[in-house]
Parts: structure tokens; sequence; C-alpha cells
């Protein structure tokens, strides 16, 4: 496994238990489909929320918010699309698109800043 994707998935965990501790419910990690991947789905009372998790070690270039380019949201939605139509049973649920990203402070600490409906499916 490389250094990178250690360091990705150590950041989505981090992400998945701050969610879980702001009371959001696990249904899948890194789902995958011809579409794309989806780092998070998760369940925040009755509204499914697909979750991209996005670390950024400084604000050069944008920060993390800068990462999550039109292309990649439509990649999202259609693997979203894709996750439900696998999960029937999940089809009558709101959903939401939201990013969580993890921003390194130069103190060595890391700010998490989760934006709800940070993209809409149109």
């Amino acid at each position: 496994m490389s250094k990178n994707l250690r360091k990705g998935l150590r950041f989505e965990v981090q992400a998945r238990n701050y969610l879980q501790a702001s009371g959001l419910v696990l249904l899948h990690s890194n789902y995958r489909c011809r579409f794309g991947e989806i780092d998070l789905v998760m369940h925040d009372d009755d509204t499914l929320c697909f979750i991209e998790v996005k670390f950024r070690e400084s604000q050069l270039f944008g920060g993390a918010a800068a990462s999550i380019p039109l292309a990649k949201q439509r990649r999202i939605i259609k693997t979203a699309l894709c996750y439900i139509a696998s999960n029937k049973n999940l089809a009558n649920h709101a959903m939401r698109f939201d990013a969580l990203l993890i921003q390194h402070r130069a103190d060595g600490s890391n700010h998490i800043n989760w934006i709800r409906n940070a993209f809409y499916a149109e």
C-alpha cells in the first residue's frame, strides 16, 4: 500500500469518526462502481448522505474545497445514483452531497470543515 493511500485512508477514518460522533450512521465506505467512488455513504436521520473527504496540507491552489471541481461532482452524483439503484430500499430517502474538508494547520493540528449540501444533483 502506497504512502499516499495509507494517508488517505487515515483521513477517511478520521472523517468517519467525526461524522459518527455527530450522529450520522455509516452505510458504506469507499463505494465503487463504473462511474467512480464515494468515500462515505451515511444516514443523517432520514437523509442519505454521500460524502467526499478531502485533505490538504496547504491553502495553495484553493485548499481542500477547490479539489472538488464540477467534473468530480458529476462523477459523484452518477455514482450515488448507481448506489441507490443497487439499494432499492433507499430510493425514497432524501439525499445530500456533503464535503468533509480536513486542512492541515501550521501548529500540526487539523481543522475539519463539514459542508452539508456542498453541491446538488440537478
